[in-house]
């Protein structure tokens, strides 16, 4: 085996984006991920979580939530530019937005059927679309009241639908568009002056709706009667997110201090019909807020600010140990972020708006195996290039002689020549 040298390269300065929102296809075995910096990522249930899609970001366009439609087939986000966006998952591009008519979305739920979507607004309406070939459509206004909607979930039967807000659930009639019960999430809490947000929302079939709010707290009411029929202290912070299972025995919450903690239905001994929700121990895999949570048939997905994604699989969902009992984190990107030009000895470093381009250190020294040998030339910064307008750079590459840097976007391909001179480096764009 011939001698080749190892460079440690310590100056590519990437900071990933946070994970924003995940969302579960319904019977379609993927899940969809939203980054802060709008990126959206499809990843596959069937492949072993394989990465099989990234749609890049855009400056313009923060996602807020995503939901699948049309029996999974068909993949919304909404933010808070105020549109809805539908994303082309063949040509990896967002469609033409609609504009939600309410100010900023802060929510999006689709109903079971995946016909209707319900978008929350800041100005505290909920409105339906029509999910229609080619688009959405508006179809009308519920009921408006004050505070913007935070979270939505519609009942399995999508006759109701509740939203959470600041300090209250309300639960709205699909038929009548009118609000049929309101319940304060904080009318019991003493000497408390602050407000209680209400961060995630699920209407179980039972008729209970499930809410996780700003004061760590999990609680179950009974809609129709609007009382509160169990609560759980969670955490001492926030819980951010809540995501139900498919046979609402298993809900998954997310905190701001980056623990998740999941709560189970058991009946409450051997054999008895009478149940309880029951909270397991916390998981500790992010170190910041756990702003999206899922729950799959076989694991739970959590995406936090610390931009990992980790899926833990359920263990007596297992047949058999394996891959799939096994628990993943996904930190880094899965693309191409990094190319090299041998010949040249640079490296072009790929970020969302700009690329570098850097020249290796080398030495002139030699060593034996597994030595560091000192470098009598530190690597050097050549050149930056900006991106214009505000799509998010999707791929790019050095030539091997590095006298040629193209990126592309999602509508533009860039060219450029790079010639290297004595007293520097000059680019022209071709």
């Amino acid at each position: 085996m011939g001698e080749f040298e190892v460079h440690r390269v310590r100056f590519f300065g990437l900071v990933p984006a946070g994970v924003r929102c995940v969302s579960c296809a319904p019977r379609g075995g993927r899940l969809a991920l939203a980054r802060t910096d709008g990126t959206v990522e499809i990843y596959n249930f069937a492949a072993n979580y394989f990465q099989e899609k990234v749609i890049p970001g855009h400056a313009a366009r923060a996602v807020e939530s995503l939901c699948w439609a049309a029996a999974g087939e068909r993949l919304f986000g909404a933010g808070l530019s105020g549109d809805i966006t539908e994303y082309d998952l063949a040509g990896l591009r967002a469609k033409r937005p609609v504009d939600g008519c309410g100010g900023p979305i802060w929510s999006m739920a689709a109903n079971g059927s995946g016909t209707q979507l319900a978008i929350g607004c800041e100005d505290g309406s909920v409105k339906l679309f029509q999910v229609v070939p080619g688009g959405i459509q508006f179809e009308r206004n519920l009921d408006r009241r004050k505070g913007r909607i935070l979270c939505l979930s519609w009942h399995p039967l999508d006759t109701h639908i509740a939203a959470g807000s600041i300090d209250a659930v309300r639960v709205l009639d699909v038929s009548s568009g009118q609000t049929v019960q309101r319940i304060m999430v904080n009318y019991h809490v003493q000497k408390v002056k602050r407000e209680c947000v209400v961060w995630g929302i699920a209407f179980l079939s039972s008729g209970t709706v499930v809410t996780a709010d700003s004061f760590g707290r999990v609680q179950f009411w009974d809609w129709q009667r609007g009382t509160l029929s169990e609560s759980h202290t969670i955490s001492t912070s926030a819980v951010l997110s809540l995501a139900v299972s498919e046979e609402e025995n298993s809900i998954m919450v997310g905190t701001s201090t980056g623990a998740t903690y999941q709560l189970q239905l058991l009946p409450v001994k051997m054999g008895s019909l009478e149940t309880r929700w029951v909270r397991t121990k916390p998981f500790q895999h992010h170190t910041h807020d756990v702003r999206a949570v899922a729950h799959s048939p076989t694991a739970l997905i959590s995406g936090g600010l610390d931009a990992q994604l980790v899926i833990r699989p359920l263990m007596e969902k297992m047949q058999r140990k394996g891959y799939d009992a096994a628990l993943r984190k996904f930190t880094f990107p899965h693309r191409r972020l990094v190319s090299c030009a041998r010949k040249a000895r640079l490296l072009l470093f790929q970020f969302s708006q700009h690329l570098e381009l850097w020249r290796l250190g080398s030495t002139n020294e030699t060593g034996k195996d597994g030595e560091v040998l000192p470098l009598y030339q530190m690597p050097e910064h050549l050149v930056q290039i900006k991106s214009k307008g505000p799509e998010h750079i999707y791929c790019s590459c050095v030539s091997p002689c590095g006298s040629w840097v193209a990126y592309s976007t999602a509508s533009r391909f860039h060219l450029y020549r790079v010639q290297h001179e004595d007293d520097g480096v000059s680019v022209r764009k071709v």
